[in-house]
């Protein structure tokens, strides 16, 4: 058997990041012994069966852009064109199954995302949440410093 690649996704000989990005998805939920399979496969995360094909999946996500990666917006569904989007690091660091969100005013945030919307530091945040203030009292209290002013 040759090491032709078959599926036109090569590029100087190395398959494409698009390709790359399909075959990690399938090993992760589809091979057990992968070592990224408990968090993937072993919780019930399943890719479409449109994407068992890596023409369809080229078709739905498109060329992947500079300094993204493929993710999940619900960390609990599955790999499909309604749920998978291409984001920043930046982006899905905020959207982990760790991530902390804070529901005020009808809108459920990250703790990052709600200090970058109310010109906060994270620390900052994350400390007055940690020591029980309320959250409409931690988003609306300004930030002092209490840098040694000598």
């Amino acid at each position: 058997m040759s090491n032709q690649v078959l599926h036109g996704e090569a590029r100087k000989g190395k398959a494409t990041a698009e390709y790359k990005t399909w075959t990690r998805i399938r090993e992760r939920c589809l091979s057990p012994g992968s070592k990224d399979y408990p968090s993937y496969g072993g919780r019930g995360i399943r890719v479409c069966k449109e994407w068992d094909n890596f023409t369809n999946f080229k078709r739905d996500m498109g060329v992947r852009p500079p300094g993204t990666t493929l993710d999940r917006i619900d960390n609990d569904g599955h790999y499909s064109h309604i749920n998978c989007r291409w984001a920043t690091r930046k982006v899905q660091a905020r959207n982990r199954r760790s991530t902390v969100r804070l529901k005020f005013n009808g809108l459920a945030m990250s703790i990052a995302e709600w200090a970058d919307r109310n010109g906060l530091n994270y620390e900052t945040l994350f400390a007055r949440i940690s020591r029980g203030w309320s959250i409409d009292r931690a988003l609306s209290t300004p930030a002092t410093s209490r840098r040694f002013q000598g």
